[in-house]
């Protein structure tokens, strides 16, 4: 048995063709996801990148992990404290550490360790090969690393090989001689329409419409459009919407290109159809839902759902499941399916038996969060979606938001205030999720009142007097002044 992980960052499933996207954005992918399973809902329990990826491969949500930003407290794991011992204590084996203990070779092509500061994330492999470029890699630079192992190593048994690309994630940066012409814009694309784009350009926000890049001096705003043509500074027009569309989806073509490649040195050494292959990523991206352009930025439908796809040998393929998952449930699936006993304090679900069996049920309800660029927790039940915001993280957020995805899916009508029996009966919920967080939680800290406490998510609590400012230049006062409010109550440190 050999295993290969495809760790694509920032991957919309709904961008895929296998998950219906008409633009030919992944024939590679699309190929694999014929002979294997494709799960349409499942959702990282903690975005984005590193609690996204710290749940995955430890096996744990982020409120029992302690890792739900992306600096300060609740950037780290929680420490074992009085009880850790020389070396690693089998109850505490995340995903690497327990294909080592049952005789695989895990080895992983990444820069998220670095980038993260994650050094926990090398726990178990038994080789890691770090790009170097902290994430601004692009595939053709990742995979020189790959070919490079598997020349000397794809016939040997049991290998597990994680490979890690980037290309969708901002700044679009894909090679203009290896664009490929992918056509006219996917109807599924056209949601966006005219009133709702001049509503977010008056609005406010890091990463919103008239803010792309984040809350950037001129001169950095400047270098970010000569360096970075395929990533609009601003988007103004639909046009401008469309264009950046389009350079999300050709970085997501270039990585599914490279992917290619390597099923090409599977097959030319007679390996693909025996190798299991995992095709996932951390977090989806928000390309004008809730007003968040080209970022992952909220505890929704759209960051927080990824694709997933499972081609396994001697399972029956060209199959979707609808039901509800985490990501982490589906990395206790994987280890079910190799008979590796999971560790009890995992969150993650084996549904490995429902799997094989053809009748999974998944989970009735999801709770996920973000804490990095906001603090937020949401619940997935039933087609509705109900967010809850315990800081706006400088983002013009009401408390309760409530999406009916199925007619909604890129959450343009909050429908919270006429529908005042869901929302009560959803944040019953979430209360109940927390007390049961909070009762299996080793320390009794929940990680997002650390994030409160600390001043806020990582990514904004330092920005709030520069951003008042810039709102106050470009003619937004009614929103400056919110935020100088909120400067006032002491949500930010300045």
């Amino acid at each position: 048995m050999r295993i290969l992980y495809i760790d694509i960052d920032t991957l919309r499933a709904d961008h895929l063709g296998c998950y219906g996207y008409t633009r030919n954005t992944s024939p590679n992918i699309d190929r694999v996801a014929k002979d294997g399973i494709i799960f349409t809902n499942c959702f990282a329990s903690d975005a984005p990148c590193l609690p996204s990826r710290a749940a995955m491969f430890l096996g744990r949500f982020g409120i029992h992990t302690g890792i739900v930003g992306h600096g300060g407290t609740a950037a780290d794991l929680y420490p074992v404290g009085p009880h850790r011992h020389f070396g690693s204590i089998p109850k505490y084996f995340g995903f690497a550490e327990l294909l080592k203990s049952a005789g695989f070779y895990p080895v992983s092509i990444s820069p998220y360790a670095e980038r993260h500061s994650a050094w926990w994330f090398y726990a178990g492999f038994r080789e890691m090969f770090n790009p170097g470029k902290r994430g601004m890699e692009i595939a053709s630079e990742v995979f020189p690393y790959a070919i490079s192992w598997l020349e000397k190593n794809v016939r040997m048994d049991k290998w597990f090989l994680h490979i890690n690309f980037w290309d969708p994630h901002t700044p679009y940066r894909t090679p203009e001689k290896e664009r490929v012409d992918l056509g006219p814009v996917a109807p599924q694309a056209k949601w966006l329409a005219e009133d709702l784009l001049k509503k977010h350009l008056k609005s406010f926000g890091p990463h919103s419409a008239r803010e792309v890049i984040g809350i950037g001096t001129k001169e950095e705003i400047e270098w970010w459009a000569r360096n970075y043509p395929d990533t609009p500074v601003t988007i103004d027009t639909l046009e401008k919407f469309y264009k950046f569309i389009d350079g999300y989806d050709q970085g997501i073509r270039y990585a599914d290109t490279y992917f290619g490649k390597i099923l090409k040195i599977l097959e030319q050494n007679g390996v693909l159809e025996d190798t299991a292959i995992i095709i996932t990523s951390d977090h989806g991206e928000n390309i004008g839902e809730l007003n968040v352009y080209g970022d992952h930025q909220t505890a929704d439908y759209i960051t927080n759902r990824v694709p997933f796809i499972l081609k396994w040998p001697g399972l029956k393929s060209g199959r979707i499941e609808k039901s509800l998952f985490y990501q982490v449930d589906l990395a206790a699936t994987i280890l079910g399916l190799l008979n590796i006993e999971i560790p009890a304090r995992w969150d993650g679900k084996n549904f490995a038996r429902e799997i094989i069996q053809g009748n999974t049920k998944g989970r009735e309800s999801l709770v996920i969060s973000n804490c990095a660029w906001s603090c937020q927790r949401s619940v997935i039940s039933d087609d509705w979606l109900m967010i809850k915001t315990y800081h706006e993280g400088l983002k013009d957020f009401p408390e309760i938001m409530l999406f009916y995805l199925k007619e909604d899916p890129h959450e343009t009508n909050n429908v919270a205030d006429k529908n005042p029996g869901i929302v009560e009966k959803y944040l019953g919920m979430l209360e109940r999720w927390h007390k049961e967080m909070m009762q299996t939680s080793e320390n009794k800290i929940d990680p997002m009142q650390t994030v409160l406490k600390e001043g806020g998510p990582w990514h904004t609590r330092e920005d709030a007097g520069r951003y008042a400012q810039r709102l106050l230049e470009t003619g937004r006062r009614e929103h400056a002044e919110k935020i100088l409010k909120w400067l006032k109550e002491g949500k930010y440190w300045k």
